[in-house]
C-alpha cells in the first residue's frame, strides 16, 4: 500500500491541484456575487443614512460608502470605506480620518438606526454621541437610540436631558472619596429620582426645571407607547 501511494503520488498531486483550482473558481464566483449584491444595496444604504443624518444635525452633509477590490478573504473580495463630508462645499473624505468623536458617534448612530434589524450586534454603547449638539438635534439623538433599543440593548452616557429622557431606565454615575480612595458608584434611579436627576441636568432643582423634566419623561413615554402600538 505504501509503495502504491508513492508510485501514484503524481496522479494524487494532480487530483489535489484540480480540486484546489475548482474551489478557487467557486470562491471567486461567490466573491463576485457578493460584490454585485453590495453594489446594488449601497445606494439604498447611503440614502437611508443621509436621511437620519439630517435629523441629527447634518442637513447638508454627504455620506458615501465606497467599495474597492481587496484580496479574497472570509468577507469577500471588497474593502468598504465610509466617506463623509460634514459641511457643504467639501469633498467626502474617509470618515475614520476626518470625523471628530461627536461626528463619528452621530454617523454611527445613523448607521445603526438603519441596520438595527439586520446586524447581529446585541449590545450598543454610545459615549459622547451628544457632543456639540443641542435643541431639536438632542431630541433626535434620543429618538434614534430609542428606535434602536426596540431591536438591541443600548447603553448611552449623556449629559443632555432630552437624550436621557428617551431611556427606559436611568443610572446615575458618581464618584466619592472614602478613606483617601476614590470610588465610582452606579445606582439605578427610581421614578421620582429620575425627575430630580433630569431637573439637575436641566440646570437646577427649581420647580420650573422639575416641570420640564416631568414633561420630557411624559413626552418620551407617550412616544414609546405610539411606537409600540
Amino acid at each position: 500500500r505504501r509503495l502504491a501511494q508513492l508510485e501514484s503520488r503524481d496522479a494524487e498531486l494532480a487530483r489535489l491541484n484540480a480540486e484546489l483550482e475548482r474551489l478557487d473558481r467557486e470562491l471567486a464566483e461567490a466573491g463576485r456575487q457578493l460584490t454585485v449584491a453590495r453594489r446594488a444595496v449601497i445606494p439604498r444604504l447611503t440614502r437611508a443614512v443621509m436621511e437620519h443624518l439630517a435629523d441629527l444635525g447634518f442637513a447638508q452633509s454627504r455620506f458615501e460608502a465606497t467599495l474597492t477590490a481587496a484580496p479574497l478573504g472570509p468577507t469577500g473580495s471588497d474593502a468598504l470605506e465610509f466617506m463623509f463630508a460634514p459641511n457643504p462645499g467639501e469633498p467626502p473624505r474617509s470618515l475614520r480620518a476626518i470625523a471628530s468623536s461627536g461626528e463619528m458617534a452621530r454617523v454611527m448612530l445613523a448607521l445603526k438606526t438603519v441596520l438595527a434589524a439586520e446586524d447581529e450586534i446585541p449590545v450598543l454603547v454610545f459615549d459622547e454621541v451628544d457632543a456639540n449638539v443641542g435643541g431639536e438635534t438632542a431630541f433626535a439623538v434620543g429618538e434614534k437610540m430609542r428606535q434602536i433599543a426596540q431591536q438591541r440593548q443600548v447603553f448611552c452616557v449623556t449629559h443632555l436631558a432630552p437624550v436621557a429622557a428617551a431611556a427606559d431606565a436611568h443610572y446615575r454615575v458618581s464618584k466619592e472619596v472614602l478613606h483617601g480612595r476614590t470610588f465610582t458608584r452606579m445606582e439605578r434611579l427610581e421614578p421620582q429620582d429620575r425627575v430630580a436627576e433630569l431637573a439637575r441636568m436641566l440646570g437646577g432643582p427649581g420647580k420650573a426645571a422639575r416641570r420640564h423634566a416631568r414633561a420630557l419623561l411624559e413626552s418620551r413615554a407617550s412616544a414609546g407607547r405610539r411606537a409600540g402600538a
